[in-house]
């Protein structure tokens, strides 16, 4: 068993899995990354004061500009869910020494608008593509360090994916 995450050494942060009516999910791709893991949810950090549920809203429509009228809020989940930066990606970071890694609340959201509703150049782009996919393919598809996180979204979200991927 390992021992308890310092929540003070880890960012606050929310992840976002949006899911289409007919069951798969969203998912961009990174902006000026290379390699096979190019692929991840919307994610983005907690503002001081912000409660998780504001802040996922706010990166929705930040991040793929999809407001929170085109959405139903589906579940949060109850605990944080931890993950470490690499440390040749820590030392890369202006917070060097500040964070570990994150701690992310996860939500699930059912899409209610059409595929043109989403919009990646309403904020600071961060995806340059998107797709819809199968949730349970999404942990091979993301940078190894963030795998653990989404295997376990896949096993609490799976009951959103009720439909074949496109």
């Amino acid at each position: 068993m390992t021992a308890p995450k310092d929540p003070k050494l880890f960012r606050p942060n929310v992840g976002l899995a949006l899911f289409h009516r007919d069951g798969p999910v969203f998912l961009g791709k990174r902006l000026n990354t290379e390699g096979p893991f190019q692929w991840q949810m919307p994610q983005g950090g907690v503002d001081k004061g912000e409660a998780p549920r504001d802040a996922a809203l706010r990166e929705l429509e930040e991040e793929i500009g999809v407001s929170a009228a085109l959405v139903d809020v589906l579940e949060e989940t109850p605990d944080w869910l931890y993950y470490e930066f690499p440390s040749d990606l820590r030392a890369k970071m202006k917070q060097r020494g500040r964070y570990l890694g994150q701690r992310q609340k996860w939500f699930a959201f059912r899409f209610k608008g059409r595929d043109s509703d989403i919009r990646l150049d309403t904020h600071t782009p961060e995806f340059n593509d998107w797709r819809w996919a199968d949730l349970e393919s999404t942990p091979s598809l993301v940078i190894p360090f963030k795998r653990a996180i989404y295997d376990e979204i896949v096993t609490r979200f799976k009951k959103y994916s009720v439909g074949e991927s496109k």
